[in-house]
């Protein structure tokens, strides 16, 4: 074995293992959510598939430690890893709806397994991706993609607004992104 091909073997593996330690913080964060929420021990634990003794622990660190953050669930939120996670959201639905044929699917698998970051930069060629398939498949993706497209895209444009109301809540930017990916795709599943 060369050493270039070590090299992008344990590159390849510690994408996963760097992955799998934010999954992990994003949960433990994410039960702080739930426990603000009122959910029950169990509940979070069932939800998480943690022991509960896991999830006690947990749940005893926040109650003595800083206050539940305040969340608002909806998706008229302007700060930008707000924009982002249902950015994301809307990509994935678009992948989905199209079969995997879609332009921003690499991307967006990308963004599910860590491989990459939601960087300005990452961001932008989302966006990019997202115009062109909005517009090579409008005829087959429903209005409702469109219309959401143009409101987190004109919200991600004008960052006076989101910069003016970036403290709409106190969790994490990951824990943000993944409450407006889930809402997003529920709402445009008419689930919400």
């Amino acid at each position: 074995m060369t050493e270039e091909q070590a090299e992008r073997m344990l590159a390849g593996m510690n994408e996963v293992i760097r992955a799998g330690e934010e999954m992990r913080k994003l949960r433990t964060e994410m039960i702080k959510v739930f426990v603000g929420f009122g959910w029950t021990q169990d509940k979070i634990a069932r939800l998480t598939d943690m022991s509960q003794p896991a999830v006690s622990k947990q749940v005893t660190k926040y109650k003595t430690g800083d206050p539940l953050p305040a969340l608002e669930l909806s998706l008229d939120q302007y700060d930008a890893p707000w924009l982002e996670g249902r950015l994301w959201g809307l990509a994935e639905e678009i992948s989905e709806t199209l079969d995997g044929a879609a332009r921003c699917t690499r991307t967006v698998d990308a963004l599910a397994r860590g491989r990459k970051r939601f960087t300005p930069r990452d961001v932008d060629e989302l966006r990019r991706l997202l115009e062109e398939d909005l517009r090579l498949h409008r005829g087959q993706l429903p209005a409702r993609h469109q219309a959401a497209y143009d409101q987190i895209g004109r919200a991600l444009d004008v960052p006076a607004k989101a910069a003016a109301t970036a403290a709409t809540g106190t969790a994490s930017a990951s824990v943000r992104r993944a409450l407006a990916h889930r809402i997003q795709r529920d709402r445009l599943r008419g689930d919400s």
